[in-house]
């Protein structure tokens, strides 16, 4: 199983152009983040490898690893730290075998069954959403609240990933449900100081894992939104 560390900030690099990759997962890297998932169906595969290899190239011997969200030949191809996988790719076994036991496997999960099975298949972790309501993934669904994180993670051992409409406002709502991570998309890549959102996120996130902060969350006596 991969030692990277799964914690905190997952950036997701979400963008309109090439470049814009680049400069969200620079911005990634100089935050501090632990992840960068490079993100983008538009681009055609030679693209799309070029940009995995530049990304590839500012998150080297960095804590930030990379990660290629569905493409398992661009991960590979372009030496990422790992893939991103939802219910449609590839298997999880698959993947593992393809990428070996070292590589970071991530799977997008809805429920607890799907996120017990990617266990048990064999990722480094899952991630649960949307927790709230999102724009920025057109086929996301209903936001699935902060409960499901509570649920995912009493029913795995690996990093539970929260996505989906975070914030720096409810992020620490996020990390005292018991998340291990938080990804953002449009948190970081519309902030005008993109390196700045993802230390202020990472603040909150933190601020959020305090036992005071877990007691209100569990107790539902303040608003989760």
């Amino acid at each position: 199983m991969s030692s990277r560390r799964i914690d905190a900030i997952y950036v997701v690099t979400d963008g309109p152009a090439p470049q814009r990759h680049e400069a969200v997962a620079a911005a990634a890297v100089a935050g501090g983040a632990s992840c960068a998932q490079l993100r983008e169906k538009n681009l055609t595969d030679l693209q799309l490898l070029a940009v995995a290899r530049a990304l590839r190239r500012l998150t080297q011997d960095t804590e930030t690893a990379l990660i290629v969200n569905d493409r398992l030949d661009i991960a590979l191809a372009s030496g990422a730290d790992g893939v991103h996988l939802g219910q449609e790719d590839l298997p999880v076994s698959e993947a593992r075998r393809l990428l070996g036991p070292g590589a970071v496997i991530g799977v997008s999960t809805g429920c607890v069954e799907e996120a017990a099975k990617a266990e048990a298949d064999g990722a480094s972790y899952v991630a649960v959403g949307p927790v709230f309501p999102t724009v920025t993934k057109a086929d996301a669904g209903p936001a699935v609240g902060l409960e499901l994180i509570r649920q995912v993670k009493q029913a795995v051992s690996i990093p539970v990933v929260a996505i989906g409409g975070i914030s720096v406002a409810n992020i620490g709502f996020v990390a005292a449900a018991g998340a291990d991570a938080a990804a953002v998309v449009s948190a970081v890549a519309e902030a005008p100081d993109m390196a700045r959102a993802v230390r202020a996120l990472a603040r909150a996130f933190a601020a959020g894992r305090t036992p005071e902060a877990s007691q209100i969350s569990r107790s539902g006596k303040r608003s989760q939104r």
